[in-house]
């Protein structure tokens, strides 16, 4: 496990970068954090680690989002107002099943069958005065 301090949201999002950089096709990133802790700036750092065009925004409303990149798409669940594993599972099966690509899922901990045992596990944690940890287990 890695155990790294962010203080500001320019390190979340080079902390992201910094994993992108050693994941390959088809690779899962399973988030996991309160509200406001970073995720969503963190995805933008994979964006970026994966030469994404366009910025991560939160997925909240809609179940996925996608961000074709030129080592292969990013998909990018929330899962934080999905109803159901079976809801998750329908609407974005094909992206779970073999995405060839990044498959990024926010809220992770709501329904763990949908993480696959290869899955890089990302936590990050409000710390105080404006700071995070960002635990990554892969």
């Amino acid at each position: 496990m890695t155990k790294l301090h962010s203080e500001r949201p320019e390190q979340t999002v080079a902390a992201g970068r910094a994993l992108a950089a050693r994941l390959g096709p088809g690779c899962t990133v399973a988030l996991r954090g309160d509200l406001g802790a970073g995720k969503t700036h963190f995805v933008r750092g994979l964006l970026g680690g994966w030469e994404a065009e366009a910025q991560a925004t939160s997925p909240t409303f809609a179940l996925l989002h996608e961000y074709p990149t030129p080592r292969g798409t990013v998909f990018h669940l929330d899962l934080y107002r999905a109803g159901s594993a079976e809801e998750v599972w329908s609407a974005a099966h094909d992206e779970l099943e073999d995405s060839g690509g990044m498959v990024v899922i926010e809220w992770a901990d709501r329904f763990p069958e949908l993480v696959p045992p290869h899955a890089v596990h990302v936590f990050i944690a409000h710390a105080g005065d404006g700071c995070r940890t960002i635990e990554i287990t892969e």
